[in-house]
């Protein structure tokens, strides 16, 4: 049994790359990125196909087949990494915090993070909630602001499907009217 380096190195990098748009494309498409999701899809399916040929092709050496599944678990890791750079998309977070006469939520606005406040009752009495909608992109940011000013709050984070009105309509348009001059 020959091993042939370079087809291995081709093996490895077609499904690396062929699985990394997998996961890019996946992402957009939870996020509703659909025309770009379509378009990596097309890039995809092609080097899949092509991949998928050169390994049913040598079947003969295991170890194309090994090294086939080694680039794709480097392409689902290289994915998720690339998207987190990304940072599509928003995030809702919610905040409870003890102390219902707290600052942060002045910080936060002072940082630029839009905030809708409001008492809760817990099991042990009043609370501060705090809802804020945030770009990923501003995701450590926001929750190192949290840490540093109440760093017993309770923080949960969830990805908004659909955005109308407040805060951020009224900031992207006066972002997209900016880029427009």
């Amino acid at each position: 049994m020959r091993i042939d380096i370079g087809m291995l190195g081709l093996i490895f990098v077609i499904n690396f790359v062929y699985i990394t748009l997998n996961t890019l494309r996946f992402l957009l498409v939870m996020r509703g990125y659909r025309y770009f999701a379509a378009f990596t899809s097309v890039i995809e399916i092609t080097i899949y196909v092509l991949g998928l040929s050169l390994v049913l092709n040598r079947l003969d050496n295991p170890i194309n087949l090994v090294v086939y599944a080694l680039g794709y678990g480097v392409g689902v890791y290289v994915g998720m990494v690339i998207e987190d750079k990304l940072a599509l998309g928003y995030t809702m977070i919610s905040v409870i915090l003890p102390d219902p006469k707290s600052t942060l939520p002045g910080v936060l606005r002072e940082n630029g993070f839009g905030v809708t406040q409001h008492i809760a009752y817990g099991l042990e009495g009043e609370r501060l909630q705090l809802d804020i909608l945030a770009p990923r992109k501003n995701e450590r940011r926001l929750y190192g602001l949290i840490k540093e000013q109440e760093p017993s709050a309770f923080v949960i984070a969830y990805e908004p499907r659909y955005i109308s009105g407040g805060f951020w309509v009224k900031r992207v348009r006066h972002r997209n009217a900016r880029r427009k001059m």
